[in-house]
């Protein structure tokens, strides 16, 4: 038996989804069965319905076997060093450097952009993961490990859900920078269908059975030695976008050998600005409407100046 109170980043979501978090290793099979056989309370109510939106404050005694609860939560900081764009008390900016993953891969790599965040904030005072239940400050979108630039934290569940859905209805312009082969069309759009595979994503004209739809706008900023250095506005967010997108019109990301270029140099492709485009309420984050952010891409800056 466990009894614990909710949190305010506990607050607001079902209580299902709460105890699914809260005990990964219990089966759903055996959650459902618990709320029908009165092994789940609510300030001492018994609660039947998983869909229960649960509130900060609640107690919640779940009658259910020890080997099912987590040990305490534990955090060991690591590495801080992160490039703070913007910070306030919800939202980071986090300014990433190419090569360093955003979360955990396949590799089983520890140092991530997650872990240093998380390790910052512990260090700051910010992230208490023995106070928490359920939620550890997380990232709203996320870069390719050899991507660059700005990527948005969230350091309470609040922003986190608010941000999210921001970026679901496209209410978060995206803009980034990118080094091509070839010399592009001045402007461009590209609509078409992206499908996910083991290591790459395959690009359709038109969106097929399996496929998302995916868009973004480009325009030529500069051209030099046969390489066009653009601006992309993701109007979707897809996984490897930019780069099958631009490879599927002929015009491959310099040094990107997964979708076929032919050039030897270094990928280069950051995320420079963001605009907060809020056109509906966005409750804690109201004092981000309208506000952007935008930073240096160094190879863009040389690009642009040096002379061919």
């Amino acid at each position: 038996m466990r009894e614990i109170t909710v949190n305010a980043n506990d607050a607001n979501q079902r209580l299902d989804k709460f105890i699914t978090k809260y005990m990964p290793r219990l089966p759903l099979g055996m959650l459902y069965k618990g709320l029908r056989k009165n092994c789940v309370r609510v300030n001492g109510r018994h609660v039947k319905d998983g869909a229960y939106v649960i509130q900060g404050g609640d107690v919640l005694t779940l009658y259910f076997a020890d080997e099912f609860f987590d040990a305490e939560r534990t955090f060991e900081a690591g590495r801080s060093d992160i490039d703070v764009v913007y910070e306030d008390g919800s939202i980071m900016l986090i300014n990433k450097p190419a090569g360093l993953v955003v979360h955990s891969d396949d590799k089983g790599t520890d140092d991530t952009l997650l872990s240093r965040m998380q390790s910052y904030l512990f260090k700051k005072g910010e992230y208490n993961p023995q106070s928490e239940h359920s939620f550890s400050p997380a990232f709203c979108n996320r870069l390719d490990r050899n991507t660059s630039g700005i990527i948005i934290g969230a350091k309470n569940a609040e922003a986190l859900r608010v941000m999210n859905e921001k970026i679901k209805n496209r209410e978060v312009r995206k803009y980034y920078l990118a080094v091509t082969e070839g010399v592009t069309n001045a402007e461009g759009m590209i609509t078409s269908g992206i499908t996910r595979g083991d290591k790459k994503v395959s690009v359709t004209d038109g969106e097929t059975g399996g496929s998302k739809k995916a868009a973004l706008r480009y325009k030529r900023i500069a051209v030099k030695n046969n390489l066009s250095l653009i601006e992309v506005e993701l109007l979707t967010g897809r996984t490897h976008q930019i780069r099958a997108q631009m490879a599927h019109i002929g015009h491959p990301l310099a040094g990107d050998k997964k979708y076929g270029a032919k050039t030897a140099q270094k990928m280069q492709l950051a995320s420079y600005k963001l605009h907060f485009d809020f056109t509906s309420d966005a409750g804690v984050l109201n004092y981000l409407r309208g506000r952007e952010f935008q930073i240096a891409a160094a190879f863009a800056d040389a690009f642009a100046t040096e002379k061919s």
